[in-house]
């Protein structure tokens, strides 16, 4: 449960009243080549409009070893905080709290708690996260602020593909819907390590206040084994009172991260 805790972290409409339009990432009309620093800007002209957003999910962790699945709740206040809870049989098995500066998590089957900042997470997990990472993982934007790199630009099977400019180990690329320039997906590649992560949204929603993802799948591959995540949002609601309750239930061993 504590690394499906911490994937989740990262890797990321029943009760909602604006209206929703389902876009699947499907191009069949001619797309036009275009330059990385023209698609950057149209991806950025998206409406990304909330102060909260509560989201309801259905997450499904695989490995090479084992399978599981679980009721998930996020909860995110834009920029400051984010809370994920995590529930089997309606039973809540962890909770994780992820502010700009710190995260702090627990599970209930060893009892166990985990408080510090992304310097140890993103060490073991293999790369480098931060808040916003997050976010926008979970909201569907791309991971890195794109206006703060240089890239490469090529037009690939109806999607506009932006790879970053670096010689360095780490490979990223982000894959662009031509109709709106929303994230159809996205890969980190550390090609030393031999470590690929790929996000994908292969469906979307448009609300009033933003185009989230409606499902986002989460694969990873390493030396050591595979493992994939898949994320379904059942409903959405923004702009609510949203409340942040987390506290480390007593008798619960923290431990370190190395």
């Amino acid at each position: 449960m504590k690394k499906f805790l911490v994937f989740l972290v990262v890797i990321f409409m029943v009760s909602c009243k604006p209206k929703a339009i389902v876009t699947s990432a499907t191009v069949t009309e001619p797309v036009d080549y275009m330059k990385a620093s023209k698609i950057i800007d149209n991806h950025y002209s998206n409406k990304n409009d909330f102060s909260t957003l509560y989201i309801k999910a259905n997450a499904r962790y695989a490995d090479d070893k084992q399978a599981q699945n679980v009721a998930a709740e996020i909860r995110i206040k834009k920029d400051q905080q984010i809370l994920v809870s995590l529930r089997f049989l309606g039973i809540t098995m962890a909770k994780a709290s992820i502010t700009p500066t710190s995260v702090s998590y627990y599970e209930k089957v060893k009892g166990t708690y985990f408080e510090g900042d992304f310097s140890a997470l993103s060490q073991w997990l293999g790369t480098d996260l931060d808040y916003s990472k997050i976010q926008n993982m979970l909201v569907g934007e791309a991971l890195d602020d794109l206006n703060k790199g240089k890239y490469t630009e090529i037009l690939m099977d109806n999607l506009y593909r932006l790879d970053d400019a670096k010689n360095g180990n780490t490979k990223k690329s982000f894959y662009f819907n031509s109709n709106d320039f929303s994230v159809n997906k996205q890969e980190v590649t550390q090609e030393t390590e031999n470590r690929t992560i790929q996000i994908s949204y292969p469906e979307r929603v448009a609300y009033k206040e933003a185009n989230l993802p409606a499902s986002i799948e989460i694969r990873t591959s390493q030396t050591k084994g595979k493992s994939e995540i898949n994320l379904n949002y059942n409903s959405v609601s923004f702009n609510e009172e949203l409340s942040f309750p987390y506290s480390v239930p007593d008798g619960y061993k923290r431990i370190l991260i190395k």
